[in-house]
């Protein structure tokens, strides 16, 4: 008896190891919102840089509207030290990454920063392959909250054994982090990755432009707006509080225009996607800091419900989106891929919408809801009478539908 009890015991607390070697799960409840490097300065990134976007961040009103993550990508490393400890490049980050996040952190805001799977980063800085328990201990000695984990140089790598052996690190080292894979999606972890990372790359990068495939010297892609929006299909069933799909990071405010950018962060938004904006904070148009900042159109991509929105329906280039929000409301989304505008005529009673996989109707011929325009910001009426607008070439007509008892 004595015996099986020993064993019980080493059972419980193997078993409880192994339950608590998982991510933080307190973290990411909604999508992530922040602001990263790579799509404006790639590896032209310096510590006044980090500092000038942070200070941006607040004065911009960007804080005030939930952002929160400011994440270094690329080209920071320097090298590692005789027992292999990773350290900054000291001529672009001379005070050192621990004075970076306590200015981060003074700001009220959060550090991130980025590192590889491989034994090099896409830009051929070292890698944390084999070094993974001791890079989590450095990012928690400096204070950093937010890890964007690349898949360059992973020859004969299993991408679930790499990516959970840092995870694992990164809970070991006991700061929550919160852990952002980016594998592009070539091993489809949205079906193995919810246990592991709080948010996983669907795609390879984003590229700015609207519709198009931009190949790179090295024989890679990068793909517009639409081709990642249309990437996403079949993906939402995966994604929910804690876990999201991440079509990657916002070109809003990097030379699309200004309605492919409203477009953009709209479709973003429906898709329940991390909102981690690309562009230079310092240097914002009136119309991007608009786009950035509206709150009403963030409150749908921040719905506690979790569940990501879905393709109604689809004639000539204009599609209808509905994404389910919490205490039966719904956010509609229309838009128009054309060049040229487009008239919706949408009558709600003959639209029985439904959820397919997450069981939400919107029982449109027994319910009325009451109609909020996020981007004219006014409230337009009741779903009693057919919706009829134009919809603007490369834009969208995003409405929030409250149920009025």
């Amino acid at each position: 008896m004595i015996i099986k009890k020993g064993l019980l015991v080493f059972f419980v607390l193997l078993f409880g190891f192994r339950i608590q070697a998982q991510k933080f799960e307190e973290l990411a409840l909604t999508p992530p919102l922040g602001w990263n490097s790579w799509n404006k300065f790639a590896c032209n990134i310096n510590e006044e840089i980090i500092r000038d976007i942070a200070d941006a961040m607040v004065e911009s009103g960007m804080k005030d509207a939930g952002y929160e993550y400011i994440v270094i990508d690329d080209c920071w490393h320097g090298g590692r030290d005789s027992l292999g400890f990773i350290y900054p490049d000291f001529t672009r980050f001379p005070n050192g990454m621990k004075a970076l996040a306590d200015y981060v952190h003074s700001k009220g805001l959060k550090l991130g920063i980025y590192s590889d799977a491989g034994t090099k980063t896409c830009g051929g800085y070292p890698g944390s392959r084999g070094y993974e328990y001791q890079d989590a201990l450095q990012y928690a000695k400096w204070g950093i909250d937010y890890l964007k984990y690349d898949w360059c140089n992973t020859e004969n790598i299993n991408p679930v054994g790499a990516y959970t052996t840092m995870r694992d690190a990164l809970y070991k080292a006991g700061r929550p982090v919160l852990f952002s894979m980016c594998e592009w999606g070539n091993n489809e972890p949205w079906k193995w990755a919810a246990d592991i990372a709080h948010m996983w790359r669907t795609t390879g990068d984003i590229f700015i432009c609207w519709d198009c495939k931009h190949q790179h010297e090295g024989g890679w892609y990068s793909w517009g707006v639409m081709k990642i929006l249309d990437m996403q299909e079949g993906l939402r069933k995966y994604a929910g509080p804690g876990h999201w799909n991440d079509p990657d990071m916002l070109e809003v405010g990097n030379g699309l225009t200004v309605n492919e950018d409203r477009a953009h962060f709209s479709m973003w938004a429906m898709l329940a996607a991390p909102l981690i904006a690309g562009n230079d904070l310092r240097n914002m148009s009136e119309e991007t800091i608009e786009i950035l900042t509206n709150e009403e159109v963030i409150a749908i991509d921040q719905d506690s419900l979790g569940v990501q929105g879905f393709k109604y329906s689809s004639k000539d280039s204009l599609e209808t989106w509905f994404k389910p929000l919490k205490n039966g409301e719904w956010a509609v989304c229309f838009l128009n891929r054309r060049a040229e505008p487009a008239v919706v005529e949408f009558d709600w009673k003959n639209e029985n919408v439904m959820d397919e996989i997450f069981g939400y109707v919107t029982k449109f011929d027994e319910v009325t809801y009451s109609i909020r325009n996020l981007w004219n910001r006014k409230n337009i009426g009741k779903t009693k009478k057919a919706f009829i607008a134009t919809v603007p070439s490369h834009d969208v007509v995003m409405l929030r539908l409250k149920p009025l008892k």
